[in-house]
């Protein structure tokens, strides 16, 4: 018979697992919890390197007024959350380099957004729940159906990203120099922003529209701060979502709170300390910097063998 969690933890740590992975609920958040924070880690590397932080978080909020509209017409939430920010994903590829300096547009952008998705909760008075689960999240509520739909989109934008790793982190470096080297950067983009959009509607599930940075944004903030190594500092921001999200999910398990807020705080918790441990600035950018030049040399011998073909 698994523990009473209202009695608290047992302090003996296979005692406590037992207890936790007892319940089906807390299976299915710690699987969609684990594949989200991978999926997150590895975009959100990219997200900050491109300095996408705030266009990351009115794609999100995008997402919040697909979501309520998709109810108001009787379909998943899910199904209109990404439709939603797919479209907005390659809208925003599409403007490039012009998006790094239109803060004013973005923010527009996103409190339309918002005010279409309190249009829609106005609409209809069966949003008035759901509105809570898509603005905060409900990773324990997640139904082994939404699971798989986790696992599959996770797996998808992870081989994505595996595919155009070289050629996008080339071009996030130093997008000049990649569009001179002949690479499609404004390709590159719209396909970035897309697999971004795929992200946003995975882990909107998880901790909701408003703490969407927790597992897009502050791990893989936080590893870059550790080292300024691409492939080291991905591995580093993994761990750490991982842990966070483990953390949270034990911790809510005990305490009568929604997991997102653990998972969010200890997420931040990281970001401040990691901010006082990391190499200076200068010093990240001059090793992205020869990162960059490798990444370039490799799809510059990769063209030339295909040209040699």
């Amino acid at each position: 018979m698994p523990h009473d969690p209202f009695a608290g933890p047992t302090w003996d740590l296979l005692q406590d697992l037992r207890d936790i992975f007892a319940y089906g609920f807390m299976q299915n958040a710690f699987l969609a919890g684990t594949m989200v924070a991978i999926m997150g880690a590895v975009v959100g590397y990219f997200v900050v390197l491109r300095r996408l932080a705030f266009a990351t978080e009115a794609l999100s909020h995008g997402g919040f007024a697909g979501a309520t509209g998709a109810v108001v017409i009787n379909q998943d939430p899910f199904l209109g959350l990404l439709v939603f920010v797919t479209f907005a994903g390659v809208l925003m590829g599409i403007l490039g380099d012009k998006l790094r300096g239109r803060d004013v547009a973005i923010g527009a952008t996103l409190a339309f957004s918002l005010a279409l998705g309190s249009l829609f909760l106005t609409v209809s008075t069966k949003l008035a729940g759901e509105a809570v689960n898509i603005l905060f999240g409900n990773i324990l509520a997640i139904a082994p159906a939404d699971v798989r739909f986790v696992i599959s989109f996770a797996c998808f934008t992870l081989a994505a990203v595996g595919v155009m790793y070289r050629p996008l982190l080339f071009a996030s470096v130093d997008p000049e120099i990649a569009e001179a080297r002949g690479l499609p950067v404004r390709g590159l983009g719209v396909a970035f922003m897309v697999l971004l959009g795929f992200a946003v509607a995975t882990a909107v599930q998880l901790v909701g529209v408003l703490l969407i940075f927790a597992l897009l944004i502050l791990p893989s903030a936080s590893a870059q701060h550790l080292t300024p190594r691409p492939a080291r500092a991905i591995m580093y921001a993994v761990a750490l979502a991982i842990l966070c999200v483990w953390l949270g999910l034990a911790i809510g398990f005990y305490l009568p709170y929604p997991p997102s807020f653990f998972i969010t705080s200890l997420t931040f918790v990281s970001y401040l300390v990691t901010r006082q441990l990391g190499p200076t600035r200068l010093s990240r950018g001059r090793q992205l910097a020869n990162s960059a030049i490798i990444a370039s040399g490799a799809t510059h011998t990769a063209n030339v063998r295909e040209g040699v073909r």
